[in-house]
């Protein structure tokens, strides 16, 4: 399977790509052209929601919606989880006003250049490879999630268990090909401009399962509002 090591995620300043994608909390397709000339997006790439990380960022986002909304700025959240499984978790989980598409092939995440990092014996090439030794070596710190900093794996492993989530065939064939993706947020202007983006790419993996600085994040959004 190809790692696409050729893929830089999108800058500020670059132009977004058009997506259409499944819709999955509506009918029909969501489509990024739909807001081009109408309104700034911020478009949150996450893994599956067999990620248990992606599931805290997706609420985050979607705590966030009421602020954006009242800025003028709209909302999309991307998951590669297929349709109906997406659907169902959403009706047990609803988060009010949610946008969200569908994108089991992960071909957004490609799109804004985000690599599917793949997992070697001993090999580390961030962020396209990284050996399981160091993907172990990893700490996933969350306070008043888990009791302590721990490796990815056993992190993940709590958080399902805390969720009470169980995998399900469609979550492990998402993992099978897409365990290794790396996730991002960036913010469109009218124009589909990217003027601002959070991902999990830079520095080595410093910033893997993190979340961006509301601040920050509302501090770009009040730009583009302008």
């Amino acid at each position: 399977m190809s790692a696409h090591s050729d893929l830089v995620p999108l800058q500020p300043g670059d132009r977004a790509p058009n997506l259409v994608l499944d819709a999955i909390t509506q009918e029909g397709k969501i489509a990024l052209d739909d807001f081009r000339g109408q309104k700034p997006v911020l478009v949150g790439l996450f893994r599956g929601l067999h990620c248990a990380f992606c599931r805290r960022h997706i609420a985050a986002q979607a705590r966030l919606d009421p602020e954006l909304r009242e800025k003028g700025v709209e909302s999309l959240t991307v998951v590669n989880t297929p349709i109906e499984r997406a659907r169902l978790y959403f009706r047990y989980h609803p988060m009010p006003n949610l946008l969200a598409a569908s994108d089991p092939e992960r071909a957004s995440h490609r799109a804004f250049g985000l690599p599917n990092l793949e997992f070697t014996q001993d090999e580390t090439n961030w962020p396209y490879k990284v050996s399981m030794a160091a993907a172990k070596d990893m700490r996933v710190d969350m306070p008043g999630e888990l009791p302590a900093p721990m490796d990815p794996f056993a992190a993940s492993e709590f958080l399902d268990k805390k969720d009470h989530y169980e995998l399900t065939e469609a979550d492990e064939q998402m993992m099978a090909t897409g365990h290794g993706q790396l996730v991002g947020q960036f913010l469109l202007d009218r124009q589909g401009i990217v003027r601002w983006s959070f991902t999990e790419v830079p520095e080595g993996g410093r910033y893997m399962f993190g979340a961006p600085n509301p601040q920050e994040l509302m501090s770009a959004v009040y730009q583009v509002a302008q």
